[in-house]
């Protein structure tokens, strides 16, 4: 098997893939994911393809435009958020108003889909690729809702599900690098950095070309170095921010117990001294009365204490 360093596809994304000359490798990886022959007619340029310093390190986004006039959005995230997922959605809507123009109908709304290249997990679940799609059901048939064939024609549709977008979730670090067939393939690229020479699957070979680091030039290979370290200290932080965290919440908790404990303490002891009282001033005490100034708080005891100056009887004292 080749050891050759190859470039992380989050960096090819960023600089390399994008050429024309090298169409051949994201379509590669789009045909195998979405199971049919991808053409790219174009990379539009967008916020998010921006080079300079100021990119955020663990984001990618790549906007391609294939030969069936649908907009593909790769995203590669590597810290963990917990509203990912509404994020996607925000994504991918501000996608589809930003290339409708006004007064244009609502049939040259753009289909949509949404790849997203995780290492991180995103809810619970065993698979490492999920495809989310859209359709409407009966209320009361559970008939799936079907295009009529003048929508067909109108839309260039099929179905339904055609017409809104596809979100796909591939959680690159549940793949467990067992290779059952060529998406696996690109897959266990995407998570070990290696393309193994009896690989076949549609971009893989010229990848292998384009992505290895030997064909830099010196001021790329340094450029990339930067990047890697980039990674490599922003995820430091998060670690590192994670295990700080994680002891000062112990030690908040330890503090915490030992207020309790104190306080805890303090209870028990009131109300045994209230009991005392109680059994010195009024004789044999109800078991009763027991349960309710053993489980009582700090503050009622102490109040129940001072009604004894007064009190002649268990009901005088216990009245408050």
């Amino acid at each position: 098997m080749s050891k050759r360093r190859l470039i992380s596809f989050d960096w090819a994304l960023k600089r390399l893939l994008r050429s024309k000359a090298n169409f051949e490798v994201l379509e590669g990886f789009l045909s195998e994911l979405l199971a049919t022959e991808i053409r790219i007619v174009d990379i539009p340029e967008s916020e998010s393809n921006k080079e300079d310093a100021r990119d955020k390190f663990n984001r990618v986004d790549m906007k391609v435009k294939n030969s069936e006039g649908e907009l593909i959005l790769i995203e590669l995230q590597y810290e963990r958020e917990f509203d990912y997922l509404q994020r996607l959605l925000f994504g991918v809507s501000k996608t589809i108003t930003e290339h409708v123009d006004e007064g244009e109908s609502y049939t040259q709304v753009p289909k949509v889909i949404s790849i997203n290249i995780l290492y991180f997990d995103l809810g619970e679940g065993k698979d490492y690729v999920y495809l989310g799609k859209t359709s409407f059901s009966g209320m009361h048939t559970k008939e799936e809702l079907i295009l009529s064939e003048a929508q067909k024609a109108l839309f260039n549709r099929k179905s339904v599900q055609e017409i809104f977008p596809a979100i796909y979730l591939i959680l690159v670090k549940r793949f467990d690098e067992v290779v059952r067939n060529t998406l696996d393939e690109w897959i266990y690229f995407l998570k070990k950095g290696e393309i193994r020479d009896e690989f076949t699957a549609r971009g893989l070979a010229k990848a292998k070309k384009v992505l290895d680091i030997l064909q830099l030039s010196g001021v790329e290979r340094q450029a990339y170095e930067q990047f890697q370290e980039g990674l490599r200290s922003q995820a430091s932080m998060v670690v590192n921010t994670w295990k700080v965290g994680k002891w000062e919440g112990k030690q908040e908790g330890i503090l915490e117990g030992i207020q309790i404990g104190e306080l805890k303490g303090r209870q028990e002891e009131a109300a045994s001294m209230l009991l005392k009282l109680s059994r010195r001033k009024f004789g044999q005490t109800p078991d009763s009365v027991v349960g309710q100034v053993t489980t009582a708080s700090l503050e009622q005891i102490e109040a129940w204490s001072d009604n004894f100056v007064f009190a002649h009887s268990l009901d005088e004292v216990f009245a408050s």
